[in-house]
């Protein structure tokens, strides 16, 4: 019921968020901004090696910039994958996807969630979905928000309030989705991934905003 619910509310939300998009008749504004491609592969410790995106993913997210990327950590060489889809305008439908709903498809089930609040360089404290998510016997950790004019956001859907009043007040509709996991080891403690994905957010947000522009 509960799932259901969540549904038919995002469902609503989106809907709701897509019309007034499009009924808006202001000129969009599309500030400047570097493709995420040329984002560093070095990161501190952390060097990174893109992944190809599969045409069938890429249809389904529609119009946008869209970067997958593993970093390895020289010290420990584990790895943190990075994805971070950006959309220039989601006056046309094309609107950023929850990853909520697409755990279930890809065989992924959450184990726990709760929101965490992140204090890093280059921007204010901002609270993220925290994720642990099985698939047989692996498990991972997955750090996501939303990211548009500066302000981050782990609701989804204060980020699509956001999303309508920025349409009216900056006739901007841009936003970003960012997600960093990490896979856990055989019986290996929450604490130390999560540490590992708090410090590779901590290298990641102080440059974000040459690609997600404020």
């Amino acid at each position: 019921m509960a799932t259901n619910l969540r549904f038919a509310l995002t469902m609503f939300v989106l809907i709701g968020t897509a019309v007034f998009l499009q009924a808006r008749s202001v000129n969009e504004q599309f500030p400047a901004r570097e493709p995420l491609a040329s984002l560093p592969h070095q990161l501190h410790q952390w060097q990174g090696t893109d992944e190809s995106i599969s045409p069938e993913t890429l249809k389904v997210l529609g119009k946008g910039d869209f970067l997958s990327r593993i970093y390895l950590d020289g010290s420990s060489n584990r790895p943190i994958q990075l994805f971070i889809a950006y959309f220039p305008s989601q006056r046309t439908g094309e609107v950023i996807h929850s990853p909520q709903n697409c755990l279930p498809g890809s065989g992924w089930s959450p184990l726990d969630s709760a929101k965490t609040l992140l204090t890093l360089p280059g921007h204010a404290p901002f609270s993220v979905n925290r994720y642990l998510i099985g698939k047989g016997d692996k498990r991972e950790l997955v750090f996501y928000w939303y990211l548009s004019h500066d302000r981050a956001e782990a609701s989804e859907y204060w980020a699509k309030f956001y999303l309508v009043m920025d349409s009216v007040r900056l006739s901007r509709s841009d936003g970003a989705l960012i997600r960093i996991s990490a896979p856990l080891r055989r019986n290996e403690a929450i604490n130390p991934v999560e540490e590992r994905l708090v410090a590779f957010a901590g290298e990641l947000t102080p440059i974000i905003h040459t690609y997600v522009p404020r």
